[in-house]
């Protein structure tokens, strides 16, 4: 007899997130950064994906509403949108699928690989915009987490769960403090956001203070 090893939850979920019914409407107006749309009937921070005139996809995020607009920013380049492109609404927030196969991986803001031309993602999807933990059922700072750097557990011991902040001027050694704990650290898994950097500096980063 054959059996069938199925997560019917997860089946069950993504069967309930298939749209039946398929709208799209068109650019209007870009003003600056904004776009107003018509046609569609979306929520604040909905994906929209604008269709430009190469017919390439740019992916932008529902802010607001004018009359009978619909005011898009986008989360790529605006090149090539002009009046009458197509837009169609996800009916979903901006998410990324998240599983053990991003482990190893350089990653964009929107979850798109630059070390690779495109990773098989088959887990769980998580909106960006999420909901902060109950502080009530948040569990207790415990544990010691070794930084494996001696100056820092020994004068300033962090604990596992804890939030720490490195302040200091540019040039100082803060990238070359975050590599060195990266490294040394006693975790299973590093996940590193830079924020604000300089395009040039993330290769620095990764090959010179990773290693």
């Amino acid at each position: 007899m054959l059996e069938l090893d199925l997560d019917f939850q997860k089946l069950t979920k993504k069967v309930n997130n298939i749209s039946t019914i398929y709208c799209e409407g068109v650019v209007k107006k870009v003003i600056g950064l904004t776009i107003e749309v018509q046609g569609i009937k979306a929520f604040v921070g909905e994906l929209c994906i604008i269709y430009n005139e190469r017919n390439f996809p740019v992916n932008c995020e529902v802010v607001g509403f004018k009359e009978e607009f619909v005011i898009l920013m986008p989360l790529d380049e605006l090149i090539g949108i002009s009046p009458g492109c197509r837009v169609v609404p996800q009916r979903k927030p901006l998410s990324i699928k998240c599983s053990d196969k991003l482990l190893g991986h350089i990653i964009d803001g929107l979850g798109k690989p630059l070390d690779c031309d495109s990773i098989s993602m088959d887990g769980e999807e998580y909106p960006l915009e999420n909901e902060a933990p109950d502080p009530l059922k948040r569990k207790r700072i415990k544990e010691i987490m070794p930084t494996g750097v001696r100056a820092i557990d020994g004068f300033l011991t962090c604990g596992d769960g804890q939030r720490i902040g490195i302040f200091a001027g540019s040039g100082v050694g803060k990238s070359t403090t975050l590599g060195m704990i990266a490294r040394e650290a006693k975790a299973d898994v590093n996940v590193i956001s830079l924020i604000g950097e300089r395009g040039r500096e993330v290769l620095e980063f990764i090959e010179k203070d990773l290693g």
